[in-house]
């Protein structure tokens, strides 16, 4: 009857469809924030940069696709794009090489070994806060920490935040200093790897140096390859550090295209050029991820792979 199906149904609990409806109506104020949040201005910025949008004035005329060969034409532009490319391919192979050396020797069998593991961690931690940019800029203008101690030795420290290349460097060293993340990820991939591949290559008469690229490496490519799509993304997002340090200075020799944005939306109140040069920063981290994607097949080893 059906009087004994609902008492069926009622001890089941919740039919499919009602589940369903449930389930949609527990996500549903995670998808009005996303909504209201990533998703519209995801794609009003992309309007926008089709736009000469005034912070204040809005939209006054759709200008098309100039913004954007104002953003490869323009000198300042143009410097922005090629700073923020040596910035990227100088911190991430750096930052990658420095943290798989110290997790390589944090993984054998030392004293206070995971004392050092915290230390080491610590950088990550504090990295990307606006105190340590402060702090950093303390220590590397004219007469800071650094230039000091290198008197003491007898050596003219240079003016690290007023010379470009300079600048550079200490902004490089700022992210490089930052790899306690990657070097986690790399130390739990080498607690991975099994001894008994270590004890074979050892019988063969295999030395150190031809046992960490012959094996080590190939077995923790996966994790190589995780870190160098996360760390090309977050270099070409970084905006704390030389925006604190040297402001993008000088002589813009520290404008990566995050700062040039800012520049462009709060200062210039230029919302549609800051817009386009948003999304091309965005379509060259997806491109890079794409080669990067479309490359692991023929570096990175998959245990579960044939």
């Amino acid at each position: 009857s059906s009087a004994a199906r609902q008492d069926l149904r009622k001890r089941r609990g919740l039919s499919k469809l009602e589940q369903g409806y449930m389930g949609f109506v527990l996500i549903l104020p995670w998808l009005i924030g996303f909504c209201i949040f990533k998703l519209y201005p995801f794609v009003s910025s992309l309007v926008y940069s089709f736009t000469d949008y005034d912070l204040f004035k809005g939209v006054q005329n759709v200008v098309g696709f100039q913004n954007y060969i104002d953003a490869f034409t323009k000198a300042k532009n143009v410097k922005a794009l090629k700073v923020t490319f040596t910035y990227a391919f100088m911190t991430v192979p750096l930052k990658l090489i420095f943290a798989l050396f110290i997790a390589y020797i944090l993984n054998f069998k030392i004293k206070c070994v995971n004392l050092f593991r915290t230390i080491y961690y610590i950088p990550s931690i504090l990295g990307g806060s606006v105190a340590i940019a402060v702090l950093w800029k303390a220590l590397f203008k004219e007469d800071g920490i650094i230039n000091m101690l290198l008197s003491f030795i007898g050596i003219q420290g240079p003016s690290w935040l007023a010379d470009p290349d300079y600048a550079m460097v200490v902004i490089i060293v700022l992210r490089v200093w930052q790899f306690g993340s990657a070097m986690v990820l790399f130390l739990a991939a080498l607690k991975g790897v099994s001894v008994d591949l270590y004890e074979a290559a050892t019988i063969d008469g295999a030395s150190k140096t031809r046992q960490f690229f012959s094996i080590t490496v190939p077995m923790i490519t996966p994790i190589i390859f995780y870190n160098l799509v996360t760390q090309i993304c977050q270099a070409f997002q970084e905006f704390n550090g030389p925006y604190i340090i040297t402001n993008g200075g000088p002589r813009g020799s520290t404008t990566l295209i995050s700062l040039l944005v800012y520049h462009y939306a709060f200062k210039s109140y230029d919302m549609g050029m800051a817009s386009a040069l948003a999304w091309i920063m965005f379509i060259i981290v997806c491109i890079l991820t794409i080669i990067a994607f479309t490359s692991q097949k023929k570096w990175v080893y998959y245990s579960d792979e044939r």
